[in-house]
């Protein structure tokens, strides 16, 4: 950051020169602080960073107060908090500890603004409400209401004056600070409560807080006027998630509805921008949750602010990279806000007016039939009324609301809101409890979740399961009666597991047995419950220092003794990136074959770690990729991460509907267990290496087909054959061999790609064919397919030209290769397929284990062979060895008998040009003629003599 200017570097193009974004400001805030006593951070003035440091008096002073004052001014106020989960966007908006951040900061000061206001004799009457809704999935929930009713939620409606609201949403008057953080604990506890019982992962949820600012006085004409700001304090999804919303073409895209809600923001932001620079463009503003909420804030009666944040660290860089590009859109809009004053009876008759019609209009039963569309079916009609006439009802009940709340005195309103105030004795007395008993403290991807739940260890017995126990958890894997934590008279603590199917892990470990527990021991209660034990007793006793534990450190733990050591010295960006793949599909894998087994659905899923040779790439990092088998129809399919990710929610979304005993199945085509069998899959690989091609040489080879493991599943027969413009090969004769292929610089070259066909494939697939790419092509060439035989002639041939061969296309030719990809469908054995034997997917998984087992035990057996990466790189060169050898033998025969001649001539010196034509020839019919040249030749006829005209070397 460099005043307003924040630069962006490439960590794998370090020399490039860095991308610049221009915003009202920028802030560094990742180093260059100094903590002190009070835990407060501040600049650091002895880094070389601290001058640039902003603290979060620095960030408040510059957007938050803006906020606050257009607040007071009577303006509907917005702030946005977006960025990749873990770049900081929670610590700007909210803080952590002393290092308060904009929202406690605002309130703070509103209240405090309040009572100076008051102090001063001011007659204003101020009034503040507060509400918290969160949206995941397109359902907007009540963080402060009823979240029991997780499903149904909260409905959206449009209202003529105030635009889209969230119909049933409470809010809350509160008159303090205290108030106000009471409520944003009681939402993120609700908020914690459903990312762990119900699947909502909160990454992929956005939360707005409302504070609504009412001041009434009485204006010159003595009338009471109501001046109403609604300031909205929006914390996005991670923008991480925008990337994911599943692979191009993926069918359950559009069903997963996982980040629609980002993605709709995304286009109503570019086309606000492009409206701003005066084009005429549609907003769709309609086509989510989110933006139907936020469209005053995003075009209409409001001022906004985007806080961006981003994160330093080179593995973030695209992301970091698309929230720039994201903010830098985001500033182009204009809003035009307008001051919400009015005249308190004014207010109120245009309520009662508005009324009226509604009234009369639903008795009647006359609605807006001008709105009515043409071309409507009955039904479609009668549908079409009934969603009116709900509308209608709902804008009737909140008019009603709205006219209770003005015709209201400020004591009645705080009397009710005494009330409505939920007791917190009960809250307190846990945090006092967990300073002195042994408790469980949940782990939360989302660090300002974790720790929200809190299950106090009392003495004796604890039970642990979904029904009728001490704790009460949910999710995949959990069994009624699922485990028992002991605490005796001692002040031992452990655990055991109740059945033998009930899955615990201590410390990445699986608890067989009773086990004693240590405090900051980490406990996975099946595959989504995860807590961390803390004992404040044995702490204190214990010398020992206890690092703090994380979400992140739980999953890596897990994810070592699983086998997969991510406990490396490399430090590359590679191995980073690798790592933060690995523990974000590695515990959903565990979690899809929890739900696989309790809805019966007979897939098993396992990681794939590939390298990029594996998939066709010559370079690029290692991948995590998802096989998905289907153990009833023996199918298998591989998934990337992100269509995986994608369909593991969906799955989620099944698993809590079939918990809360709703329909939870989906057709065929929506269900992310089935994967379509017509779907092509990639049998294998081929590389075929250009190096050849690069000195002009044919090349003819039968190779290997490898699979993701390297294991060989078949050979192809391919060929790269040079030739000329017209298509014609060259032949044995042709001598077009270059000793260095920078020589082909400038020149044009040609060359067939032939693919004869392959052999030996495995018998579960049909038709099958070929895919490749050569140089900087976009899009595949694509062989016909053959089906109904494992092996299948392509006869496929296809001629490249370049016109003229680059520095780039020499490189590739001499360091690259083709990468030919064999695809395929498999084949189904039954065209009706019914359950192994009657099993169940429990029993299923049991009998994949047990064959498991015994392959170890008695040696994988593989109908292939494991081919060595190296070995077609190697064959290529020793081609190119023996071509490179018979030509320089040849020029060694042609000198020899060079110099035979000349001896017999008795010359002492022979022309260049001769010696020229005789390296260039690569047969001994084509130095013939030049070696007869030379003993005809009447002016090399004087051994004593040199030319004058013509250059020669002296023998």
């Amino acid at each position: 950051m460099d005043g307003s200017t924040t630069f962006l570097f490439n960590p794998v193009a370090p020399k490039e020169e860095p991308k610049k974004f221009a915003y009202d400001f920028s802030y560094w805030s990742n180093d260059g602080y100094i903590e002190q006593n009070n835990g407060y951070c501040t600049a650091d003035l002895n880094h070389p960073n601290g001058s640039k440091y902003a603290d979060q008096a620095k960030v408040y002073d510059d957007l938050g107060r803006g906020v606050l004052n257009n607040a007071w001014e009577g303006y509907n106020s917005t702030l946005f908090a977006y960025g990749q989960t873990g770049s900081g966007k929670s610590y700007s908006v909210i803080g952590y500890g002393p290092n308060k951040g904009i929202v406690p900061l605002l309130c703070e000061e509103l209240f405090q603004g309040i009572e100076e206001k008051k102090a001063s004799g001011d007659a204003t009457e101020f009034e503040v409400r507060f509400s918290m809704l969160e949206i995941y999935s397109e359902v907007a929930r009540d963080l402060l209401g009823n979240i029991g009713n997780k499903k149904k939620g909260l409905k959206i409606r449009e209202h003529p004056k105030k635009g889209f609201y969230a119909d049933g949403l409470k809010t809350y008057m509160v008159t303090e600070y205290k108030d106000i953080q009471s409520k944003i604990e009681e939402g993120t506890l609700n908020r914690s409560i459903a990312s762990t019982n119900m699947n909502a992962t909160s990454s992929r949820a956005h939360t707005i807080v409302g504070i609504t600012l009412i001041q009434k006085a009485k204006n010159a004409a003595g009338q009471e006027t109501a001046k109403t700001s609604v300031v909205n304090l929006v914390d996005l999804a991670g923008s991480e998630r925008v990337s994911s919303t599943g692979a191009t073409g993926n069918r359950l895209k559009e069903g997963a509805a996982i980040n629609q809600s980002l993605s709709c923001l995304g286009n109503c932001i570019h086309a606000l921008a492009e409206k701003s620079s005066g084009r005429n463009t549609r907003v769709p503003f309609r086509d989510s949750v989110l933006t139907r909420l936020l469209m005053n804030a995003l075009g209409g009666n409001s001022k906004t602010v985007m806080v961006a944040a981003i994160s330093p660290a080179d593995i973030n860089y695209e992301e970091t990279l698309s929230t720039l590009r994201y903010a830098d859109r985001a500033k182009q809009i204009k809003t035009l806000a307008t001051i919400n004053e009015d005249p308190t009876e004014k207010l109120i008759r245009e309520l009662r007016e508005e009324n009226e019609k509604l009234k009369k209009s639903l008795q009647s039963g006359r609605f807006g039939l001008s709105d009515g569309k043409p071309g409507m079916s009955e039904d479609e009609m009668a549908l079409y009324w009934m969603k009116r006439e709900e509308e209608m009802k709902a804008r009737l009940t909140e008019n009603n609301r709205e006219l209770m709340q003005m015709k209201q005195s400020y004591e009645e309103k705080l009397q009710q809101a005494h009330l409505q105030q939920r007791v917190d004795d009960n809250k307190a007395k846990i945090e006092e409890e967990k300073k002195k008993h042994p408790h469980l403290a949940n782990l939360n991807f989302d660090p300002l979740l974790s720790g929200k739940i809190t299950h106090i260890i009392k003495l004796g017995k604890n039970t642990i399961g979904k029904s009728d126990t001490d704790i009460t958890l949910f999710g995949p894997s959990i069994h009624d009666m699922h485990a028992v934590i002991t605490r005796d008279n001692n002040g031992v603590i452990s655990i055991e597991r109740c059945n033998s199917d009930s899955r615990i892990l201590l410390n990445g470990d699986l608890v067989t047995s009773e086990v004693v527990l240590s405090h900051c021991d980490r406990i996975m209660f099946g595959t989504t419950q995860l807590y961390v034990y803390n004992n404040p007793e044995e702490a204190k006793k214990s010398k020992e220092t206890y690092p703090e534990v994380t979400y992140e450190m739980a999953q890596e733990e897990i994810v070592n003794k699983s086998g997969i050591n991510m406990d490396t010295d490399d430090q590359s960006l590679e191995t980073a990136l690798l790592n933060t793949d690995l523990l974000e599909v590695l515990p959903g894998i565990d979690e899809a074959n929890s739900i696989s087994e309790e809805l019966d659905k007979c897939v098993k899923f396992e990681i794939m770690l590939i390298s990029p040779q594996m998939v066709g790439k010559l370079s690029g990092r290692t991948e995590v990729l998802v096989k998905m088998r289907n153990l009833e129809n023996k199918l298998e399919f591989e998934w990337p991460k992100d269509v995986f990710l994608n369909r593991l929610y969906v799955m989620k979304e099944m698993y809590q509907n079939y918990e809360s005993g709703e329909e939870w199945d989906l057709p065929k085509e929506r269900d992310p267990f089935i994967e379509d069998i017509n779907t092509e899959v990639r049998i294998g690989n081929v590389q075929v290496f250009l190096q050849p091609l690069a000195y002009m040489v044919e090349q003819k080879e039968q190779l290997e087909i490898t699979d993701f493991k390297g294991t060989e599943v078949g050979i192809m027969n391919v060929e790269v054959v040079p030739c000329t413009e017209t298509g014609k090969e060259y032949s044995e004769n042709d001598d077009v061999f270059i000793d260095n292929p920078t020589e082909l610089i400038g020149k044009n070259l040609h060359f067939i790609m032939k693919i004869h066909g392959c052999r030996g494939l495995p018998n579960k697939y049909r038709d099958i064919r070929c895919k490749y790419r050569v140089f900087l092509d976009e899009e595949d060439t694509v062989s016909e397919i053959v089906t109904s035989t494992i092996n299948p002639d392509f006869n496929h041939q296809k001629m490249f030209s370049f016109k003229p061969v680059t520095q780039q296309l020499v490189d590739y030719l001499n360091n690259g290769a083709i990468m030919v990809q064999v695809w395929g469908k498999q084949k189904v054995r039954n065209s009706v397929v019914h359950k192994a034997e009657g099993k169940n997917t429990k029993q299923m998984f049991q009998a994949d284990l047990l064959n498991h087992a015994n392959k170890l035990a008695n040696g994988f057996r593989m109908n292939g062979r494991t081919v060595d990466p190296d070995k077609q790189s190697i064959i290529v060169e020793l081609l190119l060895m023996k071509k490179q050898q018979s030509r320089q033998q040849q020029r060694l025969e042609n000198f020899k008998n060079l110099i035979t001649v000349a001896e017999k001539q008795n010359q002492r010196s022979v022309p260049v040009y001769l010696i020229k034509d005789l390296l260039s020839a690569s047969t001994p019919e084509a130095a013939e003629p030049i070696l007869a040249q030379l003993s005809s030749d009447d002016e090399y006829g004087d051994n004593n003599r040199v030319s004058s005209s013509s250059a020669c070397i002296l023998l």
